[in-house]
């Protein structure tokens, strides 16, 4: 893995009355209705890298994406709501730019004392955007004399502001974000502490064959749960009833679980019910599931099972929950091994948690930052990564 230079490699006067535009990853979820944000853990992330620069003397310029505005201008996913919590949070007014394109917005940013903080509106209501425009690259550019990447979790896209405006800069430096999860990357990448835990969950694993194929051979175990399992238990042949699985993967499952059988570890049991909303008729099944029935959580003897294997030391990399953990009815897996990582990293283990779901799972189920090593704000930039694929947002960097 290529060292980027990070911020902190240069002095601090050398951000000193300098634009300095950062690439954050502000995409957290609204409550329109309440005009509140529900979970600002994205936008705490960003601080350090902030108050850095504010300290350095630099205006800072920051930009994101919301949601997927396909370009159009959404008031629901408008940026407005979290420039007032960044605000709350650093305890310093940041100003906010509704439309970036505007000509008389530069003069303004260049106006602004040092230590200031602009927060752009959201970059996806320019198609531009997604469409890594040259022309819109460099309006981007113009903004900043230093360009910062924050934003590991749209890395793997290479937008205009995470790729297109940054070929336009000479100091191109990763964030404190950035940096901490190359670090913790790495240390599943390379040389690896055993015992080595991984643990898939969610509903697909077509997103996550090649991340899963680099750590497959690393591997000391592998817990597959959520609707991935029902992949794999259908490969194998035993019944699944009405659960979901991936018609197109069950080649690939039926090949990987004869190839590493010893390392693979699947539910043993079953909380199912005839649909998700008939809660009243859930059952605890062993293996089979009746044909009319479909799994949304796993039962208890997978629960102590999976326990058995989360112990520490060593390392554990969790990704995606265990059933539809969202409802109370189903979410007694995703809580026990959430609680199960947590206490094996007080034991020693270095655990790196992703996605977004995941760590709603955790938020769920008490779990503290401080509990888990790393919780990483990528999901797909995560997995891309861990298969071994480039970013561009990580590769353009100096």
């Amino acid at each position: 893995m290529k060292t980027k230079k990070v911020i902190t490699d240069n002095p601090k006067d050398f951000y000193h009355g300098k634009k300095v535009f950062v690439r954050v990853d502000f995409n957290v979820p609204i409550d329109n209705e309440k005009n509140t944000i529900r979970e600002d853990y994205r936008i705490r992330r960003a601080i350090p890298t902030i108050d850095f620069l504010i300290n350095a003397g630099a205006k800072v310029i920051l930009g994101s994406h919301l949601g997927r505005p396909k370009g159009k201008k959404n008031k629901n996913l408008s940026l407005e709501l979290v420039a007032v919590r960044l605000s709350q949070l650093i305890d310093k007014k940041v100003y906010f730019c509704d439309d970036f394109t505007d000509k008389g917005w530069p003069e303004k940013i260049n106006n602004l004392d040092n230590g200031s903080v602009v927060l752009l509106e959201n970059l996806r209501f320019y198609n531009e955007e997604t469409e890594n425009d040259d022309h819109f690259s460099v309006t981007l550019a113009s903004l900043a004399d230093i360009y910062v990447n924050d934003a590991f979790g749209t890395s793997h896209r290479a937008h205009a502001s995470t790729y297109g405006m940054a070929l336009k800069f000479k100091s191109k430096l990763a964030g404190f974000l950035v940096d901490k999860e190359l670090k913790f990357i790495s240390k599943m990448i390379g040389e690896v502490e055993h015992p080595f835990v991984v643990i898939i969950g969610g509903s697909k694993i077509k997103d996550k064959i090649t991340a899963m194929a680099k750590l497959l051979d690393k591997a000391d175990k592998i817990i597959i749960a959520g609707g991935a399992a029902y992949t794999f238990l259908k490969a194998r042949g035993i019944n699944i009833g009405n659960s979901i699985f991936e018609q197109d993967m069950l080649d690939w499952a039926k090949d990987v679980y004869s190839k590493y059988s010893d390392k693979i570890v699947l539910p043993v049991d079953h909380l199912v019910s005839e649909s998700i909303e008939k809660t009243n008729s859930c059952l605890i099944v062993d293996q089979e599931i009746p044909d009319d029935y479909q799994a949304f959580d796993i039962g208890p003897k997978t629960i102590e099972l999976f326990n058995s294997i989360i112990k520490g030391p060593g390392c554990i990399f969790w990704n995606g929950p265990m059933g539809v953990f969202e409802l109370d009815k189903y979410s007694s897996g995703t809580i026990h091994v959430a609680r199960a990582v947590a206490l094996a990293t007080w034991r020693g283990a270095v655990s790196v948690v992703g996605g977004g779901e995941t760590i709603a799972a955790l938020r769920k189920a008490e779990v503290l930052e401080s509990e888990i090593s790393h919780m990483s704000t990528g999901g797909g930039a995560l997995l891309e990564y861990l298969g071994g694929s480039d970013l561009p947002g990580i590769e353009i960097l100096d």
